[in-house]
């Protein structure tokens, strides 16, 4: 195996389950059986109430649990059995689209499988719109190939959504990764406040997604919200960020085809790797957080 692809079976700090590997045995080995898994125990706090349930505060705030042994940690507690056994939906773990990302791209790992989280924009969830988006990518031995996955889509979200393609081979114009978006920002193929979620948007916004799938790829899969270095300055215009960030652009835009010089640029650069320590935005406000990563 290829050395990038072998790096990307291994765990990093933070989709390493710990001490609650024992989890991980045991599950199905098919791509579609471990999808079943990650929407048999997560919920996505934007869908609840679709599903029928009204989540309390103390629920919601399980979006914020930013490691994989945490995570696992609160799923036993709401549910002690086997993450095989479909648990009921008041006991399913409270996530967004970068912890069903995440807990898929844990477990193919888990099984030598490659695999790595993206983050960039989705243009299925509303018209003419990018929408704050997170998938997994899977590479496909039998096709040598990256091919992105969803593993949030369930049924009901693809019917609600008139989703037009299988979402366990998502094609990349229904998918744009951070680099490409910032690529089509850049050259005006896109209007930058076209991408986003609620009321923010903007190039800003998507130097903020473009960062943290750069991040994702050297395995440090941080919450949506968390940020550092260059994603927090507050100017656009410096040159010799702009030119970081369209060299990254192109080697990234895709499947990651010169992963090496990504992972070098990542780790030298200040400006784009994670110092261990993040601000993290939740919703009582920015908070210093420290990582362990």
């Amino acid at each position: 195996m290829h050395p990038t692809l072998t790096y990307f079976t291994q765990q990093g700090p933070i989709s390493d389950p710990g001490q609650y590997a024992s989890l991980f045995d045991d599950l199905p080995t098919t791509l579609p059986g471990l999808v079943q898994v990650v929407q048999g125990s997560t919920l996505h706090i934007f869908w609840a109430e679709r599903y029928g349930l009204k989540l309390s505060p103390e629920r919601q705030s399980e979006v914020q649990l930013r490691s994989m042994p945490r995570r696992l940690e609160r799923a036993l507690q709401l549910d002690p059995r086997p993450l095989s056994q479909p648990r009921p939906l008041e006991s399913k773990l409270v996530g967004n689209c970068r912890d069903f990302s995440l807990l898929l791209v844990a477990l193919l790992r888990h099984q030598g499988v490659p695999a790595r989280a993206r983050c960039g924009f989705g243009t299925y969830f509303l018209p003419r719109h990018y929408e704050d988006h997170w998938v997994a990518e899977v590479w496909n031995a039998a096709q040598g190939r990256w091919h992105l996955v969803d593993a949030q889509l369930d049924a009901i979200q693809c019917e609600a959504l008139k989703v037009p393609f299988d979402p366990l081979d998502v094609p990349r114009d229904q998918f744009i990764v951070g680099g490409k978006a910032w690529q089509m920002c850049r050259s005006g193929q896109a209007d930058p406040d076209s991408f986003g979620i609620f009321d923010m948007h903007g190039l800003g916004f998507v130097r903020g997604d473009f960062v943290r799938d750069v991040a994702a790829l050297n395995k440090v899969e941080l919450l949506p919200w968390d940020c550092w270095g260059i994603i927090e300055k507050e100017t656009l215009d410096d040159p010799d960020d702009l030119a970081l960030l369209d060299e990254l652009a192109e080697l990234t835009a895709g499947d990651v085809p010169h992963f090496e010089r990504v992972q070098a640029l990542y780790n030298a650069d200040a400006r784009l790797r994670m110092p261990g320590t993040v601000t993290s935005y939740t919703g009582i406000g920015p908070q210093t957080i420290q990582i362990n990563a």
